[in-house]
Parts: structure tokens; sequence; C-alpha cells
């Protein structure tokens, strides 16, 4: 939700969360049983073809509606785009792909605002509903719990390397094919079980968005080889196609992260800032093996990636 520590800290107690926490959307409460859930995102298109570029940004922004326990209500589209410069009919197809996934996720796309800009942008401000007494937080990971992550990582990686000609077409299909599901259907059904913890891992990659789920005086444990990755984006970051992001988010956690015995190719795939992530789902050990099972029943690429620990002297250890 961005750095804003500077701003003035004012009280309302039906603001159950806010921008001084690092979650994932604002929370407000209008009743006893009904929250609204809130958050924007817009970003400069990853992808060359505007229809799938549309797709993806509107995906990552529904996405913190998700990883919150909420339900998808209504979006509103953010544009910039360089009027003089370039085809409408660019815009209208990312515009499209948009649409498509704010219908998919089961909301309606109401209207929205652009402005002339040198480059495009394009995301949605999106509204959701939640129970207050379900709204899934961050970091309310207990000890004893398993964390599940629904995507496989490696997008920044596959998608640098791409631009430079250096990444596989199938590597790169799979990556659009992952930005472009909705984190709907995991979200759906991890409401069935005792859930602790909810994020996505967007652009602090997999470890900045696990930091963030971990209370003081807990650690989590995660085993390298049970994180899925991207096909090719290990083999690409051993090469060196790495991106800047990566670096800056494993200079920001390298206090707080373990990761001694882990090789450089995996430290930059755990830290490669990803688009339209998966979720990181953190619940008690009996229930998550049956969450997985019933998640990869329905197609969905779940791993169970790692455990909460008492504190070990590190945030995150990486195994």
């Amino acid at each position: 939700m961005g750095i804003l520590g500077g701003l003035p800290k004012v009280f309302d107690e039906n603001l159950l969360i806010g921008y001084d926490s690092s979650d994932d959307a604002a929370v407000y409460k209008l009743s006893d049983d009904m929250a609204v859930v809130m958050t924007l995102d817009f970003f400069t298109p990853v992808v060359e073809d505007p229809y799938t570029f549309g797709k993806i940004a509107a995906a990552n922004a529904l996405s913190d509606i998700y990883a919150m326990g909420g339900e998808v209500k209504a979006a509103l589209n953010i544009v910039a785009f360089p009027e003089k410069d370039m085809d409408m009919h660019i815009l209208g197809e990312i515009l499209r792909g948009g649409a498509e996934k704010v219908h998919e996720a089961g909301g309606i796309l109401s209207g929205g605002h652009s402005i002339n800009d040198i480059s495009p942008k394009y995301g949605l401000s999106v509204m959701g509903t939640v129970h207050p007494e379900r709204i899934l937080p961050n970091n309310g990971c207990k000890i004893g719990d398993k964390i599940i992550l629904t995507k496989p990582i490696g997008v920044g990686i596959i998608l640098t390397a791409y631009r430079l000609g250096a990444a596989k077409p199938e590597s790169y299909d799979e990556a659009v094919k992952n930005m472009e599901k909705l984190n709907k259907y995991p979200a759906d059904m991890m409401k069935k079980y005792p859930v602790n913890a909810c994020t996505d891992v967007t652009g602090f990659g997999l470890l900045g968005h696990l930091g963030e789920m971990v209370p003081k005086g807990m650690s989590a444990v995660i085993q390298a080889s049970d994180i899925p990755i991207i096909k090719g984006a290990y083999e690409l970051a051993e090469e060196f196609y790495i991106t800047g992001s990566a670096q800056k988010n494993a200079n920001f956690m390298k206090k707080r992260v373990n990761t001694e015995n882990v090789s450089f190719a995996l430290k930059e795939v755990l830290y490669d800032p990803q688009t339209s992530g998966g979720l990181l789902i953190s619940l008690p050990q009996k229930e998550a093996m049956h969450l997985v099972a019933e998640l990869k029943s329905s197609g969905v690429d779940a791993h169970e990636i790692g455990e909460i620990m008492p504190y070990t002297g590190f945030d995150i250890e990486v195994k």
C-alpha cells in the first residue's frame, strides 16, 4: 500500500485496516456484518500485446481484494495514454482486456478516469466487501502454520530476459498465463478453511511479502526445493538475467533473512518482483494438506513451501 509514514494519523474506529499497516488493501467497516475493501494499482505495460496487458493489470489490481478475504463488487479504470502519439485502438484493447477480468471476477466496471501522458499506464481502483470478522490480515500467522503458495515465481526474470531475446517462448508463455490468472479461485477455496493470514506476491518478491506476514517472535522456515518456479527462470538467473528491483528487495530484507546455503540464482528468484503473483496462505498444519489437494484438483498450481516456527534468529530461514 505504499510508504505513507509522513501522513498525519487520524483515528476512525471504523477504519479497520489503513495506510499505517503494510496490508494489501484498506478496509472500512460499514456495519456489524459488512465492511468495504478498497485498493488501486496501475503500471506501465509488462507485455507488448495491449489486450494481454489489460488482463494482467486488472488481475493484479483485483488480487488485493482476494488477499484480504473479500469479494470483488465494482471497479474503475485508471488510464494514462499518449493520445497524440499512439493509436486509440491500442487503448481500446487494453480496456477490453481489463473489462474481461473484472467480469470474470464477478464485479462490474463502473467507469474511470483518463489523462494524457507520455507513456501508457493502466490499472484499476477496486471495491469489494468482506465480513468484518472474516478479514484476512497479512500478519496473522501462528506457530505451527503451514505456508501455501498458489503460483510459481520468476515472472520478473522471464520478462526481462524475453525483452533481451534470451527467454524461451514456452517460459514467456507460462509467465503470461500465470499473470493473467485471477486469484479468485484459490481465494474462494480458502474461505472453507481456518486461514490465519494471507497476502499476494507482487513487487517485493516472495521473501519481501513473506516478511510482511511473519509476526514478531516467529520465523518462517522455507524449503527451497518446494518452491514452484517458472520453467527457465532459475537458469536465466544463473546467466545474470536479473532485475534491479530484486536487488533492492534483497538489500531491504538482508538483515531479516538467512539464505546462507542458497545459490545466487535461487536468491534472485526469491527476491524477484512478481506481477499478478499468487497468494501466500498461512493456516494450521492439519488443514493445509487438504487445501493444497483441493487447489491442485481444481487446476491451481499450489505448493506447501514452509511453516511458521518460534523465532530462530531470523524472520525468514531458507533451507
